[in-house]
């Protein structure tokens, strides 16, 4: 075992998945797998006995699901880090995930590449989004708000109405310079308004701005 690579403990319900994550990951320079387990409940009996740094979780598994196990693992080990294995379709788990304390999603259909890169960056106290989920979840929220204009009131006390707007075009997926022509004001203003959003709201990059936007209903997904 390679005291300088991330130890990471695989979770997932589907053996040939498994291994071929495993086996990626064994072969890269930056990474190596110290555990696995086929569903949350296995994966918590054997959490205690080993040294991890990441632990890739499965959402949809038997006996105990990816929910769960992390919302029980992050109980007793809090700083523990998680990154969700995810397929498209899956997207009404992601809220749940992230309030069980997931740090990263990246798709199963992903390569290696990327899943490193997700790894890395989380070890290193980073969120991860992969660009195609975040896209899907861009595209969704534009077509919600052609729908639906309401903000909920109790979750906006602390922002400003012109704040709350911008915070609703963001997570429409909309750049500075497209807000700021829908707006009418500078692109500085706009800049000025997404840096007091992100300190009100505690985010540090725009995926966790759109999922700050959906769990406080300013934005719904379809």
């Amino acid at each position: 075992m390679d005291a300088k690579k991330i130890k990471v403990f695989v979770v997932d319900d589907h053996d040939l998945f498994r291994e071929g994550v495993n086996l990626l990951i064994n072969g890269s320079s930056k990474a190596e797998v110290v555990g696995e387990a086929v569903n949350g409940e296995d994966f918590l009996e054997k959490l205690d006995s080993l040294k991890v740094d990441i632990v890739l979780m499965d959402i949809a598994m038997p006996v105990m699901d990816g929910i769960e196990a992390s919302k029980k693992a992050h109980e007793k080990h809090p700083d523990l880090k998680i990154i969700a294995l995810t397929m498209f379709g899956e997207e009404k788990y992601y809220f749940k995930m992230l309030q069980a304390g997931v740090k990263g999603f990246v798709l199963k259909s992903s390569g290696i590449s990327e899943l490193l890169n997700a790894i890395v960056d989380v070890y290193n106290n980073k969120s991860y989004f992969s660009n195609e989920l975040l896209m899907n979840l861009v595209e969704g929220f534009k077509a919600q708000l052609s729908k639906d204009s309401k903000v909920a009131v109790n979750n906006m006390q602390h922002l400003s109405a012109r704040e709350v707007e911008v915070l609703r075009h963001i997570a429409s997926g909309l750049s500075n310079e497209e807000i700021a022509e829908k707006l009418n004001i500078s692109t500085t203003t706009i800049r000025t308004h997404r840096s007091r959003v992100m300190a009100k709201t505690g985010c540090n990059n725009t995926a966790s701005l759109i999922f700050y936007a959906i769990k406080n209903d300013f934005v719904k997904v379809p």
